[in-house]
């Protein structure tokens, strides 16, 4: 493989005017930048990134912060992110956390240590602090969970709004028993969520049943399908569920469907997110649609400003309602 003497003394010019070829720099002359062109080009020359790189003391990688890859809802966020970068010369690293302050630790180092431009994070786990220390040197981009109040710049939607609409849905189809699988209320978007449920009830003076409201651990499948066993035991049954993620809803149909019941006739469930699953489930789920492409672009984008300095304002994306089987019959 040719390297960068070659090239220049292929073309008759100084390394240093190659290397200026290679940036892009305009003090070259086309007459001269032509023969370093021509010279790369009939020697097959590919030039060192990762010096390249150096010398301009930038990575080009943004990592990519997720406490779990498992989750479904992460993936077409990341799609976005991915190919954003990708169309403006950057790669990603993802970076699953576990919600794993060790593993928080090693990536927040790498972008110390120059080895990646910016982080761009989804771990609603993330210790803010370090994040907050981290982001006085560095861009930093928070994504779907955000820190109320604070500083850094995130994009997302406005949750609290989002699942009013999708109880208020059940409310005008004449449920007035309508329970709730919340996440862990530590986490921003459950305690919106379940702000827009109970705004939603009050607005229509239905009282809000305690025993209607169950909070799981993690948002896998199988916590829906515990929440939803849980919610069978309460002594009068819900005519309706809102969940508060759509793997928690498909988890909760599941155990209706076991129990011999029909969706929506004996109950009717909405989720939140419109991951590819919940269009294959059977009935086919209701459910609210972030934006979840989109946010990863956007986000990749503010990224990409804030490396280069330019001050990026947080951004709040539309949602939308889909209506399908789980609410109509």
């Amino acid at each position: 493989m040719a390297n960068i003497q070659q090239v220049a003394q292929k073309a008759g010019v100084s390394v240093a005017t190659v290397s200026r070829v290679l940036n892009n720099n305009t003090t070259v002359s086309p007459e001269t930048r032509l023969r370093v062109e021509n010279a790369i080009k009939d020697l097959n020359y590919e030039p060192s990134m990762l010096g390249r790189n150096l010398r301009n003391s930038e990575s080009r990688l943004l990592l990519v912060l997720i406490p779990s890859i498992s989750n479904p809802f992460y993936s077409e966020i990341i799609n976005g992110i991915q190919n954003t970068a990708i169309a403006n010369n950057y790669n990603i690293l993802l970076c699953e956390t576990d919600s794993n302050p060790e593993r928080e630790n090693i990536y927040f180092n790498m972008v110390k240590n120059k080895l990646a431009d910016g982080i761009i994070s989804m771990d609603p786990a993330v210790n803010m602090q370090k994040l907050y220390e981290l982001a006085e040197n560095h861009p930093i981009i928070l994504c779907s969970e955000y820190d109320e109040g604070g500083s850094l710049p995130y994009v997302t939607i406005d949750s609290e709004l989002a699942a009013y609409h999708a109880v208020k849905h059940l409310i005008k189809l004449g449920h007035k028993n309508i329970a709730l699988i919340n996440s862990d209320e530590k986490f921003l978007y459950a305690r919106q969520r379940r702000a827009g449920y109970e705004k939603a009830l009050k607005e229509f003076d239905i009282p809000v049943h305690k025993e209607w409201i169950y909070n799981t651990i993690h948002v896998d499948f199988q916590d829906g399908v515990q929440a939803m066993r849980k919610l069978f035991q309460s002594n009068e049954r819900p005519s309706a569920v809102f969940a508060v993620s759509d793997t928690l809803a498909i988890g909760a149909l599941k155990e209706i469907n076991v129990r011999g019941l029909k969706v929506p006739e004996d109950m009717a469930i909405v989720g939140f997110d419109k991951i590819n699953f919940s269009n294959m489930t059977n009935p086919t789920l209701t459910t609210v649609a972030q934006p979840m492409y989109e946010m990863g672009c956007v986000a990749a984008g503010m990224l990409m400003n804030s490396i280069k300095g330019i001050r990026v304002d947080s951004i709040i994306l539309d949602h939308e309602l889909i209506i399908r089987e789980s609410t109509m019959g």
